[in-house]
């Protein structure tokens, strides 16, 4: 499987390829030395406000389908990371997205959306 989702906690596996960490937010209090990723690519992750408004934060908490259109719509800025991410899978590569969360609803989980995107892409 080329695409491939988990927590950035999980230990890293032969096959995962590069390991990207795609929140908005460092891992609170992890030494550099412990990290699992290869790279952070932060400007994938949802947006402070999009979480918020998902979280409930100060206001009544956005529907699934309203996050998943904002996070659509805010990932319209990074087609071309999100392109370059679908050549290194049409490539062979391996890629694993990497968050802070369990992907308990897929339609909440930016991981899942975000490999919805990255093959997309690669339709293209």
């Amino acid at each position: 499987m080329p695409i491939k989702t988990k927590r950035w906690c999980v230990p890293a596996e032969p096959d995962d390829g590069l390991r990207i960490l795609i929140c908005r937010f460092r891992p609170r209090g992890l030494p550099k030395a412990k990290e699992t990723w290869d790279v952070w690519m932060r400007d994938l992750g949802p947006s402070p406000p999009l979480l918020a408004a998902f979280q409930g934060k100060g206001q009544t908490p956005i529907t699934l389908d309203a996050y998943r259109e904002r996070y659509l719509r805010e990932m319209e800025a990074q087609r071309e990371t999100i392109a370059g991410l679908a050549a290194r899978v049409d490539r062979g590569e391996t890629v694993t997205l990497l968050c802070s969360k369990d992907c308990i609803i897929a339609e909440a989980c930016h991981r899942t959306l975000l490999a919805e995107l990255i093959e997309a892409a690669r339709a293209k």
